[in-house]
């Protein structure tokens, strides 16, 4: 009996064990047929982030789906590795990618948790090789079939990779928490490091995380974070990677995490960094900017960018401020605790040194601020309260009183009070709000088209428009240069004389009396003066006499307008453009004649580092020599299109170069260099511009409000535009020598006489030198555009009846 019993029990043991089999053999059968296919791991490209240098090099902006910089094993350091192999997988190297000792500890833990009733979710004791089949080929369903396929692509993955390869893999798809996917990025975000430059406790709070990266926020769960960092610590102290020493400093230091800031990252930079951003999506699309890993150079100069944010800043508050004082923003209760009260009204996040203040007490001299209190990255706010107070000189602008202006519990913008040598007066502010109207400010290299700068708002925080590029605007007279460029490009002179006077023009059953700015005449007058003045009915006079269409040509190959409109208004810079244009087409004026394409890109190249676009494209056919064998240096073959003839280049400069000598921008004179340029206010100066250039730095601005409307009388391009290009140009060619604009060989500089444009005589005192292109001379007399006789005849003047004209006793009027 004992036999038949134990044969029995050996049979249906034998069939049990052949029915196990069988199905496990089943079960192993059927899944593996449905396994993904683990080859394509070797063409791995993970999303990676574009990442935005300026011009030297540094960082700008960062743009990704997934935060993710890709590290060659070979460049992660042997403290990281230690601590993600004691964190996750300690027997990586010496397991053939299922770690059975990690299972059998996992299922154990499990059995456990189900015994005693817990509610803890299952733990899978996944080896690295595991978790890589995981992350890269399965989903994350908690199921025993999936566990399954993990181990037997984790076998394959191990037979097909080496385990550098696959830790490698590893390391650069993890999540870490904070938008951060692999280790590179990762310690950028948290500690604004490279990888290299981790400290113990930080790879070991980062190798912490892959577990459940929310569970161990650095600020809403720092306890926690601490806590699991430590436990990392001991790991790494038990697997003999560090010593008991520096395990127990580790342990002891604070979680001191520095989050790193996405999108713009230098100082007043967001425009240009969204439109770097925009071009990119343009040429690339939305997978190639967020996730093609792009290293992009771009033309930025981060110290005239700030430079021109403050300039254009400090030109709409100089504006704001003759327009008076709005109000508070808000008036909140601070019978409590006012901090929180003014805590509660969100700053705009571009305007430091501005900050929030709440007016605690108005007297006769001033008030008494409360500073809205600092915001901490967990979302409170500092329990630190700082006063100060507004002496009422800081406020007056706003007043007569400071009763007038405040009331206790109103918010508003306050900046730190400096003395006259732009000392900060401790503990004192100055009132600010932030202005209604607002404008662009772009800075160009002529040379190359190079955007080194660009402004597109007060603040980018409040409105993400950028003017500079997206908003259409009249340019007014600052369009004035390119009529008169044609014009001498077309057989006048500098000397040319043109009729300033009433003149009616009949279009469209409606009659139109152009008028210069102030309502006066001057009569016959130069080019020169014309454009020196600004004179409007000279211009329109010019281009009725030259024709539209040759207008219109002009301001196509300048690159301001595509298809201007061929009515004479539009000489008057009636048509709509922006003001990145109008640079690149006043950078065409100062290199000479060439045309310029305004780029803020100068190189872009893809993750492996191939160059895939590039701005300059000229030639250099012997740039590519082995070694320096004492050969001349190479020459950049120049093929860009010559718009405009260099003599009429030069002899527009010329003529611009007096707008600031002796025209309406006379304010740029300060800046004691050679400047040119041109003022530019719209009809009811609804907008004011000036775009001006020195030989090498172009800087166009122009102010008014994005839903157009008058600035006030008197508000022209000379009296608010032209300062904030002065303030920028005093500091970006500060430390520059001043440099002459270039003459063309063959100009001759000839003594004329300013008023009339004929050859200088011994005794005149209004004397300037004309540039004339060779075999022009100045004339011996001169015949009045826009006049004609009864007879259809143009008037003819010589220098004896010249007076008798001016004064009106010739019969010109």
């Amino acid at each position: 009996m004992l036999l038949r019993f134990l044969g029995f029990l050996f049979t249906a043991g034998v069939i049990v064990f052949l029915v196990v089999s069988a199905a496990a053999g089943y079960m192993l059968w059927k899944v593996s047929g449905d396994l993904p296919d683990y080859a394509s791991l070797r063409e791995y490209e993970p999303p990676v982030m574009t990442r935005v240098h300026a011009a030297d090099g540094e960082l700008m902006a960062e743009y990704a789906v997934e935060r993710r910089l890709f590290m060659p094993i070979q460049g992660v350091p042997k403290q990281v590795i230690e601590a993600f192999l004691s964190a996750e997988d300690k027997n990586f190297y010496s397991h053939f990618g299922i770690d059975p000792v990690g299972i059998g500890r996992a299922a154990a833990e499990n059995v456990q948790n189900m015994i005693s009733g817990g509610n803890r979710s299952l733990v899978g004791g996944s080896s690295i090789t595991q978790q890589v089949a995981k992350n890269f080929l399965l989903s994350s369903e908690k199921s025993y079939e999936r566990k399954i396929k993990e181990a037997l692509l984790a076998l394959r993955i191990e037979n097909a990779f080496s385990k550098d390869q696959i830790l490698e893999l590893y390391l650069n798809e993890i999540y870490l928490g904070l938008g951060a996917y692999g280790i590179a990025a990762a310690a950028l975000i948290y500690f604004d490091k490279s990888v290299d430059a981790l400290t113990i406790a930080e790879a070991a709070y980062l190798a912490a995380l892959p577990k459940a990266p929310n569970n161990y926020h650095p600020f809403r769960q720092p306890e926690r974070a601490i806590e699991r960092r430590n436990w990392v610590i001991d790991r790494m102290e038990e697997n003999g990677f560090i010593t008991p020493e520096e395990a127990e400093t580790a342990r002891s230091s604070p979680l001191e995490v520095t989050l790193r800031p996405t999108g713009a990252q230098l100082a007043a930079a967001d425009y240009f960094a969204e439109e770097v951003r925009r071009k990119l999506y343009e040429l690339y699309g939305e997978d190639g900017l967020y996730k093609g890993g792009l290293s992009v150079r771009s033309t930025l100069d981060p110290k005239l960018q700030v430079e021109g944010r403050k300039a254009l800043v400090a030109g709409l508050i100089r504006y704001d401020r003759t327009r008076g004082w709005r109000g508070a923003m808000e008036t909140v209760d601070i019978t409590g605790d006012w901090g929180v009260a003014v805590g509660a009204v969100e700053p705009l996040s571009d305007v430091e040194p501005w900050r929030l203040a709440v007016a605690l007490k108005v007297e006769d001299d001033g008030a008494v601020i409360g500073l809205r209190p600092a915001k901490l990255p967990s979302g409170k706010f500092s329990e630190q309260r700082d006063v100060g107070r507004i002496p009422y000189e800081q406020m007056k602008w706003a007043g007569k009183k400071p009763g007038d202006i405040l009331k206790p519990g109103d918010v508003f913008y306050v900046s730190p009070a400096t003395d006259e040598e732009g000392n900060v007066r401790e503990g004192e502010f100055e009132l600010q709000q932030v202005p209604k109207v607002s404008g662009a400010l772009v800075a160009m290299d002529p040379h190359t088209g190079r955007v080194l700068a660009m402004v597109g708002g007060f603040s980018f925080a409040e409105s993400e428009f950028n003017r500079a590029t997206q908003a259409m605007r009249q340019p007014g007279s600052s369009f004035k240069p390119f009529i008169y460029a044609a014009a001498l490009d077309n057989g006048y002179t500098p000397s040319s004389v043109v009729l300033d006077a009433p003149i009616e023009i009949v279009s469209g059953g409606k009659i139109w009396r152009p008028q210069n700015y102030g309502g006066k005449f001057a009569g016959p007058s130069t080019l020169r003066r014309g454009i020196e003045k600004s004179r409007n009915v000279m211009t329109v006079r010019l281009a009725q006499d030259m024709g539209m269409p040759v207008i219109r040509e002009y301001a196509k190959r300048f690159g301001i307008y595509d298809d201007l409109l061929p009515y004479l208004p539009m000489a008057l810079g009636a048509g709509e453009t922006t003001v990145l244009r109008m640079a690149g087409a006043y950078s065409t004026l100062a290199n000479g004649g060439r045309k310029i394409t305004p780029t803020l890109i100068d190189r872009i190249q893809d993750r492996y580092g191939r160059t895939i676009y590039k701005h300059d494209e000229r030639v250099c056919e012997k740039c590519n020599a082995k070694k320096w064998q004492g050969q001349d240096e190479p020459e950049l073959i120049d093929n860009r299109e010559q718009v405009l003839d260099p003599y009429t280049d030069y002899q527009i400069i010329s003529m611009l170069e007096g707008v600031v000598q002796r025209g309406t921008a006379t304010i740029l004179k300060t800046v004691e260099k050679p400047i040119a340029g041109k003022t530019g206010t719209t009809n009811d100066e609804k907008d004011a511009w000036f775009m001006g250039f020195s030989p090498d730095l172009t800087v166009g601005v122009y102010i008014g409000y994005d839903q157009p409307k008058p600035l006030g009388k008197g508000m022209t391009g000379g009296s608010v535009a032209a300062p904030v290009v002065r303030d920028f140009f005093q500091v970006a060619l500060e430390d520059k020598p001043a440099i002459p604009f270039r003459v063309p060989p063959g100009i001759q500089l000839v003594r004329i006489n300013a008023t009339t444009g004929l050859r200088a005589g011994p005794n005149d005192s209004n004397v300037i030198l004309e540039a004339f292109k060779p075999g022009q001379a100045p004339p011996e007399s001169y015949s009045v555009i826009g006049y004609q006789s009864q007879m259809g005849q143009p008037l003819t003047v010589s220098p004896e009846a010249d007076q008798a004209v001016r004064s009106g006793t010739g019969g010109l009027y």
